[in-house]
């Protein structure tokens, strides 16, 4: 099980202080690792899910260690990495896994976006370049863990055809929840 794959979009709307538009004009997908990715990634991950979900240390520690692994041994021809940028700031991520592709299938990890982004489509921008790699690398499955908190996380994940597989309780994450497990075949 992994953390990855955490979608965090339960806002209705932009922050007050910036229009929609705006955030959709300067918005842009970089593939790829950049410099202060894994940090970054890792905080947008910990400050949402301590204030939504209750998650601490144990939380922001697993997502750090698992991503800055996956940075270190990332193979652009089964791997991708996204980052939803606004200037030269990382706003949100998504990647695709795709190690044991073969034999479990690709795993989609770290996908989330920023309070600044929520509500703006950049998750279903995120999550269109991930899929869009999948299909091209001609994995046969996809499959992402997440927990039952997260209901805008899993109507986006069924749009894009993702069913749920399993649940059950764990604690992965530092604090007992009920995990769900999806799967897309003939991605």
């Amino acid at each position: 099980s992994t953390v990855a794959t955490l979608l965090a979009i339960n806002s209705d709307s932009p922050p007050a202080t910036t229009t929609l538009g705006a955030i959709l004009m300067d918005m842009h997908l970089h593939s790829g690792y950049l410099p202060g990715a894994i940090g970054t990634i890792a905080q947008l991950h910990a400050s949402f899910y301590s204030e939504h979900s209750g998650f601490g240390v144990e939380f922001e520690a697993k997502v750090a260690s698992e991503l800055a692994a996956f940075c270190t041994r990332m193979d652009p021809a089964r791997d991708g990495l996204w980052l939803a940028m606004e200037s030269d700031e990382i706003l949100g991520s998504i990647v695709v896994d795709g190690a044991q592709a073969d034999d479990k299938g690709a795993h989609l990890r770290w996908f989330i976006v920023s309070d600044a982004l929520r509500g703006s489509g950049a998750g279903k921008q995120l999550l269109s370049a991930a899929m869009d790699f999948c299909r091209n690398r001609q994995y046969r499955s996809v499959y992402l863990w997440t927990f039952d908190q997260l209901q805008a996380a899993r109507h986006l994940y069924e749009k894009y055809g993702f069913k749920l597989a399993k649940e059950q309780l764990g604690n992965q994450w530092g604090k007992e929840v009920n995990e769900q497990l999806f799967v897309i075949n003939d991605v």
